[in-house]
């Protein structure tokens, strides 16, 4: 007997098959409400397009704050160097905008927050994720990347769970689940701690 697929993309194959087969064998099959399975194939492909801009837009809007950020720290490091030089006699004079003298280095500071993970291939049982390095002047240096993971179960959000790490803005996963919905996201890390977390996507493999 035939099993039920599992998988997102199996799923739809074998609704494609069916509304093409009910289309062309209308007498075999009379019982047969195409329909509805009609109907709700266009409604499953409006919300996956719908999800797919979402997250395209997510990924545009997320990776422009960020740039507008960099530009602000930019623009602000370099008129706080303007202002030490202006009162170099008095640095206490600093306080009126919010600084002070320089102080020891202190431990670094966590990198900045990783941007447009997306998740570019997928096998029975591997996923390869590439990612943006977090923006300019975002955080202190990134020392590598985390992946983490959680799976969506009814409907709820499990813990994340740390799956591999990786020095460059890409990782191969092997072994992964099958037939589950999970997340994946990316947290950069240094000496200084742990940078928020990336997008997540999700992925049923």
């Amino acid at each position: 007997m035939a099993r039920f697929p599992s998988r997102e993309a199996d799923v739809i194959a074998l609704l494609d098959e069916m509304i093409a087969g009910y289309l062309a064998n209308p007498g075999m099959f009379p019982g047969a409400d195409v329909g509805v399975l009609q109907g709700e194939r266009a409604a499953y492909g409006a919300a996956r397009d719908a999800q797919m801009t979402a997250r395209a837009q997510y990924a545009l809007t997320t990776e422009t704050k960020e740039d507008a950020l960099a530009a602000i720290k930019q623009s602000m490091r370099h008129e706080l160097r303007k202002s030490e030089t202006d009162v170099v006699a008095d640095a206490q004079q600093l306080k009126f905008i919010g600084w002070g003298p320089r102080s020891k280095a202190m431990a670094s500071d966590p990198p900045g927050q990783p941007r447009s993970l997306d998740a570019v291939s997928q096998g029975q049982s591997s996923l390869h994720l590439d990612w943006k390095c977090p923006a300019p002047h975002s955080g202190g240096h990134v020392l590598d990347y985390i992946i983490e993971r959680r799976e969506l179960e009814d409907g709820d959000r499990s813990t994340w769970h740390t799956v591999a790490s990786s020095i460059k803005t890409e990782v191969q996963l092997e072994g992964q689940p099958r037939g589950v919905s999970m997340e994946y996201r990316v947290v950069a890390n240094n000496a200084g701690g742990r940078s928020d977390p990336s997008n997540a996507v999700d992925v049923v493999l």
